[in-house]
């Protein structure tokens, strides 16, 4: 199996799991300030990841602590911490919604910024992507200001996975993720520190019942191994062969929301998760392909590069 599908498989992995955490935080939102929801996430992502890394220390490679990784943990800690105050105003569901223009923000950015050339195909594959991920929220307005939230968080978003594409070169995806929690900590820890000296914010841990801290231990297990899994995806493919499988993040939204908020999906529903599917499946196949699969020419080195479709 070539990098690239490993890179898909991994980056399909992510996507389902991430509603998951995110679902656990919005829960939080109803006991909990969400920067306190932001800060409580991040530690517990660090909870899980430190033992991993003693457990893998083999698999470390690469400066831990560098500007390139705290680069990463900020816009980690700026992507979370929009996206769970967005969940505290609005629905999760229609959250996710907005924060699905990133992939055509990071499409958008992979040309400039890292010198891959995506090809109509692929384009119009994360176009129509962005189609079924419409249709499966539909999302109605009204949130004014607070839809800037998930907007903020897309940008973000998507400046990091190119991020991580860089720094991943140099250092395995456990450095890296290692590294990015503990600045996004750092940050996260000392801004909720400013709200709660401005009096924006009261702790309010201590009144939190035992099902709050489960649920911040559960955002932090399923984190921690999304973000893992989108490092490894990012060091084994391109952005922009990546791009269509974030909208798998919407099928796991809408069974998180039936599992727990219980909306049941519609007709259009199904529809829009057939195209998003179709969408990642497309590309999956077009990488596939021998004619645009890297291979090993005699006497050179086996070229990181996906023929443009």
């Amino acid at each position: 199996m070539s990098d690239s599908t490993l890179g898909m498989i991994f980056m399909a992995l992510a996507m389902l799991l991430l509603p998951i955490g995110d679902t656990f935080a919005k829960v939080l939102t109803a006991d909990l300030h969400p920067a306190e929801v932001t800060l409580a996430r991040l530690l517990a992502q660090a909870l899980f990841l430190v033992p991993a890394a003693l457990l893998l220390r083999h698999r470390l490679r690469g400066p831990m602590f560098s500007p390139v990784v705290a680069l990463s943990g900020g816009l980690v800690m700026v992507t979370l911490g929009s996206l769970i105050w967005a969940f505290s105003v609005m629905p999760i569901a229609t959250a996710i919604a907005i924060f699905f223009v990133e992939p055509l923000i990071l499409t958008a950015l992979v040309g400039p910024l890292l010198g891959e050339k995506v090809g109509a195909r692929r384009m119009a594959a994360v176009g129509i992507g962005l189609i079924g991920a419409v249709i499966v929220i539909r999302p109605g307005g009204g949130f004014g200001a607070a839809a800037l939230l998930p907007r903020l968080a897309a940008v973000a978003d998507a400046l990091n996975m190119i991020v991580l594409r860089r720094a991943s070169k140099l250092r395995s995806a456990l450095t890296v993720q290692c590294g990015a929690t503990f600045y996004a900590c750092l940050g996260m820890g000392g801004l909720t520190l400013v709200f709660g000296s401005a009096g924006a914010i009261t702790a309010s841990f201590a009144a939190l019942p035992p099902a709050g801290w489960m649920a911040i231990l559960g955002a932090g297990a399923f984190a921690a191994t999304s973000f893992v899994l989108i490092a490894e995806a990012f060091r084994r493919a391109e952005a922009g062969t990546l791009a269509p499988f974030q909208y798998l993040e919407i099928v796991g939204a809408t069974a998180a929301g039936y599992l727990v908020f219980g909306d049941f999906p519609d007709l259009w529903t199904w529809v829009g998760i057939a195209i998003i599917l179709g969408s990642g499946l497309y590309v999956f196949w077009r990488e596939r392909l021998p004619a645009n699969r890297p291979g090993i020419a005699p006497g050179r080195r086996r070229s990181r590069r996906i023929r443009a479709r």
